[in-house]
C-alpha cells in the first residue's frame, strides 16, 4: 500500500478515535440523567479502534497512535522511514477530530472549553488528584501492555480475524484503569488534539503524554520479540 493511503487512512482513524473517544467525554459521559460515565468513555474508545481496525486495517495497519507506530518500528513490525508521515497524519487527524467535536460542543450555552475539554492531565488536573510520578507510571505501563497485545494478537501465530477485537477490549480495559488518573491518554495524538483546543494547563502538561506513552511502547516493541524465536517474531 502506498505512504499516501496509508497516511490518509490514518488521518480518518484518528479523526474517528478522537471524535468518537473524547467526543464521548465532552457530550455524554455526564448527560443529565443519562450520562454514560467512565464506563461508557471507556467502550467508547474501544469502540472506535475496533471499528477502524476492520475499515483500514488492510490499509495503514490502524496505528492512529504515534506510540503505537515507534513501537511497532522497535519490534520490528514497522518501518522507521514511515514513521513522521505516520505521526503528521495521526497529530492532523486527532486535530481535525478535535476541531469537529469543538464546533458541537460549542453550540450548546456555556460551554467552556478551556474546563478540560477532554484532556489529560496530572496533579490539580488530573480527574482523581494523582500526582505526575503515578500518572507517568500508569502511562508507562499501559501502553506497554496495550503494545504487547497488539503485537500479540497481530502473530502470525495468532487466531486469525480477532486482533482489532483484543486490541479495542484491550484499550475500553486500559480507559476503566486509567480515566481516574490522567483522563487516559495512551496516545499523544490524542492528547496532542484536544490540547490544542483547551490551551493553558493542558498544554503546559502535555510532554508527559508524549514521553510516558513512547517509553511504554518502545519496551514492548524490545520486549515481545524475546517472547518468540526469529522466525515467529513478525
Amino acid at each position: 500500500m502506498s505512504i499516501v493511503k496509508s497516511t490518509v487512512a490514518e488521518f480518518f482513524g484518528t479523526f474517528w478515535l478522537v471524535l468518537g473517544g473524547c467526543g464521548s467525554a465532552v457530550l455524554a459521559a455526564a448527560f443529565p440523567q443519562l450520562g454514560i460515565g467512565f464506563v461508557g468513555v471507556s467502550f467508547a474508545f474501544g469502540l472506535t479502534v475496533l471499528t477502524m481496525a476492520y475499515a483500514i486495517g488492510h490499509i495503514s495497519g490502524c496505528h492512529l497512535n504515534p506510540a503505537v507506530s515507534v513501537g511497532l518500528a522497535v519490534g520490528g513490525r514497522f518501518a522507521w522511514k514511515d514513521l513522521p508521515a505516520y505521526v503528521v497524519a495521526q497529530v492532523a487527524g486527532a486535530t481535525a477530530g478535535a476541531a469537529t467535536l469543538y464546533a458541537i460542543a460549542s453550540g450548546k450555552a456555556g460551554f467552556d472549553v478551556h474546563a478540560g475539554f477532554a484532556s489529560n492531565g496530572y496533579g490539580l488536573h488530573s480527574p482523581g488528584g494523582f500526582s505526575l510520578t503515578s500518572a507517568l507510571l500508569c502511562e508507562v505501563v499501559l501502553t506497554f501492555f496495550f503494545l504487547f497485545i497488539i503485537l500479540g494478537s497481530t502473530h502470525n501465530n495468532a487466531p486469525a480475524h480477532f486482533a482489532p477485537i483484543a486490541i479495542g477490549l484491550c484499550l475500553t480495559l486500559i480507559h476503566l484503569i486509567s480515566i481516574p488518573v490522567t483522563n487516559t491518554s495512551v496516545n499523544p495524538a490524542r492528547s496532542t488534539g484536544v490540547a490544542l483546543f483547551a490551551g493553558g494547563w493542558a498544554l503546559q502538561q502535555l510532554w508527559a503524554f508524549w514521553v510516558a506513552p513512547i517509553v511504554g511502547a518502545a519496551l514492548a516493541g524490545l520486549v515481545y520479540p524475546m517472547l518468540c524465536t526469529p522466525k515467529q517474531a513478525a
